[in-house]
């Protein structure tokens, strides 16, 4: 079995955040200690992360339309009526979709999850992966499973949450009768939930996904060090001979620019000065020529520009109104495929629809 760090509600959101964690696993009896005490137990080991409910909500999202995965913040904004907190200081993680096409999300503030893996690096704890308490039971049934007073309900059920003895009196004649229940020791808990972690949500994707480098790997590493410091040595001589390469071509195309043009006898930038006699001719694409591209790929398909804007330094600005998320993830797949760069800034769901910013980069040059 994997090593584990389980951290109750009182560590995660009391005072003494993170200072006192419930350690145990293969070789290692479960013992409450300090984080420091447990990074110097687990000694470097692959380590699962085990938070408590009442550090995340969990909720699941409305039938997508698209068979293409979305994006974790367009399902974030998809539920944003349902959150009490602004969309973009959360943290969203998808787990796998229902025939229906729902997916199942975690939430979770960003600066508590930043605030936690700085914890445990501080501790030099190797985590492997970070899940949350009542998702981490048997999907196969719904489960209630109950220790020192709280009980954690999910499983088969649409629900993920952490209940105190008194709220589950007045919730228990409301869930199925055919849920399963089970009280357990504090001891016994983590391995109980370790025994269905395959079906919960990992917390770290995206932005805090990790990447593991395993210990065994570093004589490799180091080797691979040596090439790459030998290439970097080889590529240093090369670069002093391209440098001597580039100076003798800038002074022969310097003698066939003055052939050329021998009106030009000042030369103070050589490829401004040509690129200057070139635009004469008219080859330069102007910011008209780009919204007229970028025009093309917003219109229709339940999108309308309200208003436009063009500043020299950042290049158009569309006010766009989408009927829906999908129709903003349409609109930025198509840009991609014409090789448009674009960003979608401000979105907002109002009664019209969903409203956002589309901002062209590169329309100008």
């Amino acid at each position: 079995m994997t090593q584990w760090l389980y951290f109750s509600p009182q560590s995660v959101i009391g005072t003494t955040r993170f200072e006192v964690v419930r350690c145990g696993g293969q070789d290692i009896p479960m013992r409450e200690c300090t984080l420091a005490e447990a990074g110097r137990t687990l000694q470097g080991k692959a380590v699962q992360v085990i938070l408590p409910m009442e550090a995340c909500s969990w909720i699941r999202s409305p039938c997508w339309p698209s068979r293409k995965r979305p994006r974790p913040m367009a399902l974030g904004y998809a539920v944003e009526e349902h959150l009490g907190e602004d969309v973009d200081a959360l943290h969203v993680a998808v787990g796998k979709p229902d025939v229906e096409r729902r997916y199942p999300l975690l939430i979770i503030a960003k600066a508590l999850l930043r605030e936690l893996l700085g914890a445990l690096q501080t501790a030099e704890i190797h985590v492997e992966s970070v899940r949350v308490d009542a998702d981490m039971l048997a999907a196969d049934r719904p489960c209630g499973v109950g220790s020192e007073g709280r009980w954690l309900i999910g499983g088969g059920l649409e629900a993920r949450i952490a209940l105190s003895e008194q709220a589950m009196s007045t919730l228990r004649p409301h869930l199925p009768a055919d849920i399963s229940w089970q009280s357990v020791d504090e001891s016994r808990l983590p391995p109980l939930l370790m025994q269905g972690k395959g079906s919960g949500i990992e917390l770290l994707q995206g932005e805090f996904r990790i990447s593991h480098r395993p210990w065994r790997l570093r004589p490799v590493l180091l080797a691979l060090a040596c090439l790459l410091l030998m290439l970097w040595g080889c590529g240093l001589a090369r670069i002093h001979h391209l440098e001597a390469r580039a100076s003798q071509l800038y002074a022969q195309s310097l003698q066939h620019f003055q052939m050329l043009y021998p009106g030009h006898a000042r030369i103070v930038d050589l490829p401004m000065q040509f690129k200057a006699l070139k635009a004469q001719r008219g080859d330069e694409q102007g910011p008209m020529s780009a919204l007229l591209a970028l025009a093309e790929q917003v219109s229709g398909d339940g999108i309308e520009v309200s208003r436009a804007e063009f500043q020299i330094t950042e290049g158009w600005k569309l006010m766009i109104v989408a009927t829906g998320f999908h129709e903003l993830e349409r609109l930025r797949d198509r840009a991609e495929k014409r090789g448009l760069a674009i960003r979608l800034d401000s979105v907002s769901k109002e009664r019209e629809g969903v409203r956002a910013v589309l901002t062209l980069h590169g329309s100008t040059r």
